[in-house]
């Protein structure tokens, strides 16, 4: 399983700004051949890529690409080069826009012909983003097509655009709307991730030198779900990794709750109360949930 709380992106022409996200607390990195790179720049952009996966010092960060999407021409092209000189050293593809499962199977295919064309043992994951008006209406198929997927990403810009929305350049709705603008859309692309046992990333936050901001939203994606959120500057890695890692007191809850459940059931009983609140296997499983995150974050293996 790969933490993340934080997911950095990175234009994949700006070889300048590598080391440093690299060198960052950034639980994943993705090195963007999308729509961070200009059309002009995309092809010569593969090599810099290339270079930094294979010599760059990563240490716990998930090396990633983000492709272009299947639609364009360069889409073929970004897998097979970079896989073919960088597999070795590439963690996670992200696909943009999704629309259909048929889409993430097209990638998991030609994933598989290059892996065994190389010889590479260690199968490169997916991240899907769901960021068209489709792509949401099929994100339960789009999240179970194939087992490489550990996450689908909610890319609230392009989804913007495709459902038509009146927002600002921050995505934000121009004008009262009460709670969260994007509630259904981020719900529904949660509760896909979780059909398939995986997990849920957060859309960018493009003002990014409004980190409350940044935080306010990031804490609402936390509450449905969400275990982490995209960062498009080096600032918002540090709010990423605290808003989606227990508290300290979410910690000693659920060390509190396991230990008088496992008391209880050595005493034969199946729930038991503490200060005036019933603790029974479903507490025990939030519990263990929360330890299991906490072992992760720290470096180990959930129990």
């Amino acid at each position: 399983m790969l933490l993340r709380r934080s997911e950095l992106a990175v234009p994949a022409a700006n070889d300048n700004m590598f080391a440093k996200a690299a060198a960052s607390d950034a639980d994943l990195v993705f090195l963007d051949l999308e729509d961070a790179t200009a059309p002009a720049h995309k092809v010569a952009a593969r090599a810099k890529v290339i270079t930094a996966l294979n010599e760059l010092d990563w240490g716990r960060t998930a090396r990633a690409i983000r492709i272009n999407g299947l639609d364009t021409v360069w889409c073929h092209d970004d897998i097979i080069e970079v896989v073919t000189a960088a597999g070795r050293n590439l963690d996670t593809i992200v696909v943009p826009k999704a629309c259909t499962a048929r889409d993430v199977w097209w990638v998991d295919l030609l994933l598989t012909q290059l892996e065994a064309k190389l010889g590479l043992e260690r199968k490169i994951r997916l991240e899907v983003l769901i960021e068209e008006v489709e792509g949401l209406a099929n994100a339960e198929q789009i999240a179970t097509a194939s087992p490489r997927i550990d996450a689908l990403i909610f890319g609230v810009g392009d989804f913007s655009l495709s459902q038509g929305a009146r927002v600002d350049t921050n995505f934000v709705p121009l004008g009262d709307y009460p709670g969260d603008f994007w509630h259904y859309a981020r719900n529904k692309v949660l509760v896909a991730a979780r059909i398939a046992g995986i997990e849920a990333i957060d859309s960018p936050y493009p003002d990014y030198a409004d980190l409350a901001g940044y935080e306010t939203e990031a804490r609402r994606s936390s509450l449905y779900g969400y275990t982490g959120k995209w960062a498009i500057h080096p600032d918002q890695i540090a709010v990423a990794n605290a808003v989606f890692a227990p508290t300290a007191d979410e910690i000693a809850l659920a060390e509190r709750n396991m230990a008088a459940y496992r008391e209880a059931e050595a005493r034969g009983l199946g729930a038991v109360g503490v200060e005036g609140v019933l603790i029974d296997a479903a507490h025990v499983k939030m519990a263990q949930r929360t330890l299991d995150r906490v072992a992760l974050i720290n470096g180990g293996s959930p129990a």
